[in-house]
């Protein structure tokens, strides 16, 4: 009990980062149960405890997913989804973020709490990059919107499962899927107001946006033949584009085939216009030879910004007499130039923009192309490169990740084998490379992940757990039966919190049986109460694996998870404690 006191409070201060709070809890428990081994123990077995996370199948299986939810967003599987979702959030966003929180909260009560967040973590990821909230203020609303829909049915969550399944063991009916789901729903929009209006605003905002001004890109638009914007009047297609997008130019008439009109707007907001718009920013023969040459190497094409310095060639040229595409395969896909360099005299009589020093080229192309294009014409190349989405592997990548949920959910395969089956797969066909998965997993979940399964592992091999509901158990017998179920719930909750919901359960459901015999109680509406606390887990990061899934894309510390969690918590157990009273007529 020290330990895990000693844990939490060590991640609620906040003064050491959350790494190395977690390792020390791992050493702590290790040196000491090696000189202080448990009854029956050897010293080594302290050490197989204290390090067992490292391999544990909880761990393997954040992994795996934080994998192939990054070769959903590498190759673009998610952005048809994302843009679906962004017209709604563009409406309005509090519209946008209830309408997320109902989709969370329906697909989770028949698909595993997991992958449903896996899906969900990288496209809210991207439309806080293309404007709407930041991720800071959606994904732990969202997180506990999924956590309240997996509680509503017994195929909601494995835990679910566990209870009901311990509680048949121990005498009681069998529950069907939907048995208590009425419960659950009504409590649901108890909490959806607390989730949808009042958690984001006790959230950071971690913006990247708001900590730097995004560079604004000239170019040129090219109307190909063929393409649907032939014909078409340009005021209406200004609808049809991003924010941070503009025509610089307003010509008369009907575009035609072959035309090309000035445009500016942020990386962003130009490969969604170009996408929108069927049209190029680059010559069409130069992107296709970069496109052939990545598939022939296995490599990925890149976009960069490049800085012109005072020495390079390009000073006074063009794009067009530059002759980049021919010397380096490299494409520029824009130019953004500082505000003290518009004027007149960078502009050739045509209409052309002319490079000038200072100037920022957004450059698309190979790795090594490009590095060979900033060495031979003396450019900067600039923080910040962006991986293009393999779009050839998008629809492949769904599938794997499809398959491996549909398999998990449905009971062919526990989620860790599906888990790891879909990232091997998703390695060998190339969705996502080996050499990038370290940017697909966080350090800090990995050891956190270990360090909470160490401790679950800890209060249970000790007795801990079964000492506290052994004293909780004597002091029931005073209470009202909504209080009775309150406090099995809140005692579920606080196992559930600082060790795991399999230990809560596995600990929580007998100790209920036992009770209800004890005090005369219907043993349904405990073993519940058992069931619902075991996924009241909002408090802490290690509270269940979703809540660290998304500890990373947020940023978040650990007291955003208390700050948040604890008022969630008591208004779900205060909802479902009268809410099971009435159901049962106790």
């Amino acid at each position: 009990m020290v330990v895990t006191i000693g844990m939490f409070i060590g991640f609620a201060r906040g003064r050491m980062s959350v790494e190395i709070v977690s390792l020390l809890t791992i050493a702590v428990i290790a040196v000491g149960l090696y000189f202080f081994p448990l009854p029956h123990t050897q010293p080594t077995d302290g050490l197989r405890l204290a390090f067992g996370g490292f391999g544990h199948y909880a761990l393997i299986t954040i992994c795996s997913l934080m994998i192939m939810g990054r070769a959903l967003v590498v190759t673009g599987a998610l952005d048809p989804a994302a843009r679906i979702l962004e017209r709604v959030w563009k409406i309005n966003h509090q519209v946008g973020l209830l309408v997320s929180l109902l989709i969370a909260f329906f697909l989770s009560m028949i698909v595993n709490d997991t992958p449903v967040l896996v899906l969900l973590i990288p496209i809210f990821v991207q439309l806080a990059a293309r404007g709407a909230m930041p991720a800071s203020k959606t994904l732990i609303p969202l997180n506990a919107a999924v956590l309240i829909g997996g509680m509503a049915t017994t195929i909601g969550t494995s835990t679910n499962l566990l209870v009901v399944s311990i509680a048949r063991d121990l005498g009681m009916p069998h529950m069907n899927v939907f048995h208590y789901t009425p419960i659950v729903l009504t409590a649901a929009l108890v909490a959806l107001p607390y989730l949808w209006l009042v958690m984001p605003r006790l959230l950071p905002a971690h913006s990247v946006e708001e900590m730097h001004e995004q560079r604004r890109f000239l170019t040129r638009l090219r109307i190909p033949v063929g393409s649907e914007l032939v014909g078409k009047a340009l005021d209406a297609l200004r609808p049809r584009v991003p924010a941070d997008f503009a025509f610089e130019e307003n010509p008369a008439g009907p575009m035609e085939a072959g035309q090309r009109i000035l445009i500016s707007g942020t990386h962003e907001a130009l490969e969604e216009a170009v996408r929108t718009l069927k049209g190029e920013v680059a010559p069409g023969w130069v992107l296709a030879k970069i496109r052939q040459k990545a598939a022939a190497l296995g490599d990925d094409v890149m976009v960069v910004e490049m800085a012109v310095t005072a020495d390079s060639r390009l000073l006074q040229r063009t794009l067009a007499t530059s002759g980049i595409a021919d010397l380096y395969n490299v494409a520029v896909l824009g130019i953004h130039k500082p505000p003290r360099l518009i004027g007149p005299g960078h502009e050739e009589a045509t209409g052309e923009l002319r490079i000038a020093e200072g100037d920022v080229l957004l450059a698309i192309g190979l790795v090594d192309d490009l590095q060979e294009f900033a060495r031979g014409d003396s450019l900067l190349i600039l923080d910040g490169a962006k991986e293009m989405p393999r779009r050839s592997k998008a629809m492949l990548s769904a599938a794997i990740m499809f398959g491996s949920i549909g398999t998990a959910s449905i009971g062919l395969f526990p989620i860790a084998i599906a888990a790891l089956g879909g990232a091997i797969l998703m390695l060998l066909t190339g969705c996502v490379k080996f050499d990038r998965v370290g940017r697909a997993l966080s350090a800090k979940v990995i050891v956190l992940v270990a360090a909470s399964i160490a401790v679950g592992s800890l209060v249970m091999e000790t007795g801990a757990a079964a000492w506290l509901g052994e004293l909780m158990a004597a002091f029931l017998q005073y209470l009202p039966p909504a209080a009775v179920l309150a406090a099995i719930m809140l005692f579920v909750t606080a196992l559930t919190n600082f060790a795991s919901n399999a230990t809560a359960a596995t600990i929580g459901t007998p100790i209920a049986f036992n009770i209800a015999n004890h005090l005369g109680m219907p043993a349904e509406p405990l073993v519940l109460a058992v069931l619902f606390g075991c996924n009241l887990c909002y408090a802490t990061p290690i509270a269940y694996q979703t809540n660290m899934l998304i500890m990373a894309e947020g940023d978040y510390s650990f007291g955003d998870y208390l700050r948040t969690g604890v008022p969630l918590v008591l208004l779900m157990v205060v909802t479902l404690s009268i809410l099971l009273v009435i159901q049962y007529g106790m």
